[in-house]
């Protein structure tokens, strides 16, 4: 018989006073912490060279074309391979990546396509990090936790969400893009030696005559024959195409519509960052199994009435309060989409 799931609030503490899932954790707040920095500095920066909203949301393309390349393979190796192997790889690639390119920005050879490089190997990390990092944590917190490591794990990265934007329009007006990039070499250099010194054991062995393309393959018959995944990625496109790419268009919007320098546009981001924490935190510490599949739905909702209003507002006040409570429905749906794909998945 499985046990039964904490009582709302035990389960979180109990994994914070984990050191194997603390550390896994707290990488998760390094790389999202620079996620969305990159993504305000990148998206300020090319409009200041380029003056052209459409290479700004290209730039944003590039970041996010790995996770749609990738993004299934990526998974599929992760069942397969050691994920505390992948994460290390991962995150040192990264951290040199980023080096070279705050060394280009320090001598002044930097170019929009150098930027564009980094932005689609930054994205190759992330469509790493998501399913083989989440997996790992979903593995040492247990079926029992599983709901309250998710909603920690969400907290965390929405409150980079907060933290990033902020720091990043921070240090882009102080010290420029290469201190943005020397920032990401040091945060990637730590998660690494965070992962790297690891005890870890993967729950799972390399099948005998496993091909990454025939576990695609078996998932994606899977997911066909169960409604619930059907539904629950649906929404996740829906959301993906039709809600979420507004963030390649705040640096544009606060540039030309609100008459807006980088820092005042990353506490705009903030905002959303933390409305997204506040819901998480909720979320992790009380939500319950029969809510998930209202909260994810219901805060995917939200999410897409507020950006609409986001984008009719001429006030910057106003859109923080919007970019806020767009933040409470973003949480239902990144706690709740990972955590119902592993509730169901076998």
């Amino acid at each position: 018989m499985a046990d039964p799931p904490p009582p709302p609030g035990e389960g979180a503490l109990s994994l914070i006073g984990d050191g194997r899932y603390r550390r896994v954790w707290i990488t998760g707040g390094f790389i999202g912490t620079m996620r969305w920095l990159e993504i305000l500095v990148i998206g300020v920066y090319t409009l200041q060279v380029t003056g052209s909203a459409f290479q700004v949301a290209l730039m944003m393309v590039v970041r996010a074309l790995p996770m749609f390349l990738f993004g299934s393979l990526s998974g599929a190796v992760a069942e397969q391979v050691n994920r505390k192997h992948l994460m290390v790889a991962a995150l040192a690639v990264s951290s040199a990546v980023s080096a070279t390119l705050a060394a280009l920005a320090f001598s002044g050879t930097i170019t929009i396509w150098h930027i564009a490089v980094g932005a689609f190997l930054a994205g190759m990390l992330w469509s790493c990090e998501f399913p083989v990092r989440r997996t790992m944590l979903g593995e040492i917190a247990g079926p029992a936790r599983i709901g309250p490591a998710m909603g920690l794990d969400s907290a965390m990265s929405n409150g980079t969400r907060m933290l990033g934007p902020a720091l990043g329009g921070l240090i882009f007006e102080t010290i420029g893009l290469p201190g943005a990039y020397v920032l990401a070499a040091t945060l990637y250099a730590a998660g690494c030696l965070l992962i790297a010194s690891l005890d870890y054991t993967m729950a799972t062995a390399r099948a005998p005559g496993w091909n990454v393309f025939r576990t695609v393959a078996e998932g994606l018959r899977y997911i066909r024959s169960n409604r619930a995944m059907v539904g629950t990625l649906a929404v996740t496109v829906i959301m993906n195409l039709w809600a979420f790419p507004f963030v390649a268009m705040v640096p544009v919007i606060g540039v030309e519509e609100l008459g807006l320098s980088a820092f005042p546009i990353g506490v705009m981001l903030s905002a959303e960052g933390a409305g997204a924490l506040i819901g998480a935190l909720a979320i992790a510490g009380f939500a319950r199994p029969a809510w998930f599949a209202r909260l994810y739905l219901y805060g995917s909702f939200l999410v897409m009435v507020m950006v609409v209003g986001f984008a009719l507002s001429p006030w910057f006040g106003l859109s923080l309060a919007l970019l806020l409570t767009a933040g409470l429905g973003a949480a239902g749906f990144s706690a709740m989409q990972t955590t119902i794909m592993f509730t169901l998945a076998p």
